[in-house]
């Protein structure tokens, strides 16, 4: 199923807008031109009406006298147009032009009794056809604003070659039904530029104030927390989200608590039947020694005992040495650390002991970047590798080799360091693998079972793990830690 972002559905929705509002905009469009169509239209019937009408009284003056005066003409035409508001006419004649003259509805100061001279020439044109043709002739002469209507029709009576004519304007452009279109596409625009302006405030705000939430999110974090602390951004819908997650945050912080409290109580349970195991077999080398001493009587041999004695108490000073090491906390100073220097302090601080066993120790950290350096404890991870490197040599044979080794790699999109400690000995022994970093987990007769255990803790402590490669041609362990906290 396909994911739209919300920039996108905005976006479509915004396009949607616009079609709708270009459909409006069309269709109000074709409702003012057929408005204007029918104006014209009902224009042109009356301006046809009022010429029948002058038709009319003329014949009726005809039938009323054989001789008509032309002073009568104006009277006729006149009470004829005064039925028709807004149509002015005459009477034309072929031969001497404009004979009468009327518009009675005029609605200017005064009687208008001049013939128009700019429709002058259109007047005696369609005069001129309605004679020729015999029948009413109209014209049309359409202008930015208006239509001009013009028509001629002839009079039958007993003076030869004269038509009356009316005359019209439709409004088109203008008037009230002009000014309702323009005032509905203005609000058409004003609505259209309005919602996209607030579309896309809107979503510049929503994509800000969600960058804001992700940058959050990702910043990086003291040790231990796995959701920050999240500000509300102000927006209702978004706020409910940070609050949803500052509450998981918060249940995840303290199921955290809780597992963590569990893991150390059983740690406890275990560590303390372990060091009651590991003290009682001292204290019972060391009673046994005192109780023969004492019964043989003999100073030498109380002499051995004690000096035996001075052995397990060692033993046992070394245990606890090693368990305040592991139980102690652990509070990080992370600095940029120089990887190779690092290596080579652990190295030169165990030369001794390599040279004694015959091990040669060697450096890789030559990939490693020169100029960006690991945010990590340094003392804490040098205490690791002395661990680690310690094992090492006492499980490799003379003749044999010991590797420390680091590199910067990139695991899952977050950089990594990967610190290595491989040794050509033997190998680890089947039966301890499974508990390797346990306290008190050892292959060795005279070990505690504590250093890896350490090692463990310290990985743990910089948000890393530790862990032996399985397919590898030697024994090794690696340090894997994050490059900068998180």
């Amino acid at each position: 199923m396909t994911a739209y972002s919300l920039r996108a559905r905005l976006l479509a929705l915004w396009v949607l807008l616009l079609a709708s509002a270009a459909a409006t905009a069309y269709l109000m469009f074709g409702f003012y031109s057929q408005s204007t169509a029918v104006q014209v239209a009902q224009a042109e019937v009356a301006v046809g009406r009022a010429c029948r009408e002058i038709i009319d009284r003329y014949a009726a003056l005809t039938r009323r006298t054989r001789s008509i005066a032309r002073a009568e003409l104006g009277p006729t035409v006149g009470a004829a147009l005064d039925l028709y508001p807004g149509i002015e006419g005459g009477v034309w004649s072929a031969a001497d032009g404009p004979l009468a003259y009327a518009y009675p509805t005029y609605e200017g100061t005064g009687p208008k009794t001049d013939l128009p001279e700019a429709e002058r020439d259109s007047i005696a044109a369609v005069n001129a056809q309605a004679l020729r043709v015999d029948h009413a002739v109209a014209v049309r002469r359409p202008s930015r604003t208006q239509v001009l209507l013009v028509q001629g029709c002839p009079l039958h009576g007993p003076e030869a070659g004269l038509t009356a004519w009316t005359m019209g304007r439709a409004h088109v452009n203008d008037g009230p039904a002009y000014t309702r279109f323009l005032a509905g596409l203005g609000f058409l625009a004003v609505t259209v530029l309005g919602s996209a302006a607030f579309l896309g405030w809107f979503l510049y705000g929503f994509s800000g104030r969600i960058a804001r939430v992700e940058a959050a999110l990702a910043a990086p974090r003291p040790d231990g927390e796995d959701l920050p602390r999240l500000a509300p951004t102000g927006e209702r819908e978004l706020d409910r989200l940070v609050d949803a997650l500052n509450a998981a945050g918060g249940r995840l912080r303290e199921a955290r608590a809780r597992v963590v409290a569990a893991e150390r109580l059983a740690a406890v349970g275990r560590l303390a039947a372990s060091i009651a195991h590991e003290i009682r077999n001292p204290i019972a080398a060391m009673r046994l020694k005192a109780e023969n001493a004492l019964v043989s009587g003999d100073p030498g041999r109380a002499t051995v005992a004690l000096e035996s004695m001075l052995g397990q108490i060692a033993r046992v000073d070394h245990l606890l040495r090693d368990l305040l090491n592991l139980t102690q906390a652990r509070t990080l100073t992370r600095t940029p650390t120089d990887i190779a220097a690092l290596l080579a302090d652990c190295a030169r601080l165990h030369e001794d002991l390599a040279s004694a066993r015959g091990v040669r120790i060697a450096i890789e950290a030559d990939a490693l970047p020169g100029a960006d350096r690991p945010q990590i404890d340094g003392a804490q991870i040098a205490r690791a590798l002395d661990n680690l490197l310690l094992n090492a040599l006492q499980h490799t044979q003379p003749g044999g080799r010991v590797r420390l080794a680091a590199a910067r790699v990139t695991v899952d999109g977050a950089v990594r360091l990967h610190l290595q400690v491989a040794d050509t000995g033997p190998g680890i022994d089947p039966a301890v693998r499974p508990g390797l970093f346990e306290p008190f987990v050892t292959g060795r007769p005279d070990g505690t079972g504590l250093g890896l255990a350490i090692v463990r803790e310290i990985a743990l402590a910089h948000r890393g793990t530790v862990g032996l490669i399985d397919d590898a041609p030697e024994t090794t362990f690696v340090l894997d830690l994050p490059w900068r906290p998180s």
